[in-house]
């Protein structure tokens, strides 16, 4: 078992194309992480997922790292007074659940929340947003925007799939994996 492929550096077993592949996809998303978005997309953020249900601050966090696929996850000095700022403009109010804040849209909040709503999510890619995301153009582009994809959908299901769904993608991302090593040489 020594000379396989699995015993080997992963310098070792790809070639330099593929390794240079995976570099291009790890820096591209390394560019997404650390990214900064606006101060308002934190505001929009909020008033878009309050307008589905109440939640805590924690919640809020969570839910803007799952729908950006992982790109974005606001800290909570920039969360937290978002909100207080939300209470002073009577947009949102909170309330103690269960030994936690839980904030909910006023009727002023979800005036603007519903016209805010017509407008991208501040975590999804839009046109405004394209640069941030954008991948290098070239031989490898392909692959790379298709690895985000499949990031962005296995999140999707860990966020909204059943015990049964998320186990059926794991599968189909171990299936996928076991593939696409096959198309290379095992030497």
């Amino acid at each position: 078992m020594s000379d396989s492929w699995f015993s080997k550096s992963p310098k070792e077993w790809l070639s330099a194309d593929a390794w240079e592949s995976l570099d291009d996809l790890r820096n591209q998303f390394k560019r997404n992480v650390d990214m900064r978005m606006k101060r308002g997309d934190v505001r929009a953020a909020i008033l878009r997922l309050l307008l589905e249900s109440p939640m805590h601050g924690y919640q809020i966090i969570s839910e803007i790292q799952t729908r950006s696929g992982g790109v974005w996850k606001p800290s909570a000095g920039s969360v937290y007074p978002a909100l207080q700022l939300l209470v002073d403009e009577g947009l949102i109010s909170s309330h103690e659940n269960d030994g936690r804040r839980t904030y909910t849209l006023t009727d002023a909040g979800r005036d603007v929340a519903e016209a805010e709503s017509a407008t991208t999510a501040p975590w999804e890619t839009g046109t405004d947003r394209q640069d941030r995301f954008s991948i290098p153009s070239g031989p490898r582009s392909e692959l790379a925007k298709s690895g985000i994809k499949l990031a962005r959908a296995a999140a999707e299901v860990a966020r909204r799939g059943s015990t049964d769904q998320i186990a059926e993608a794991a599968k189909v991302i171990d299936e996928a994996t076991s593939k696409l090593l096959a198309m290379l040489p095992h030497n």
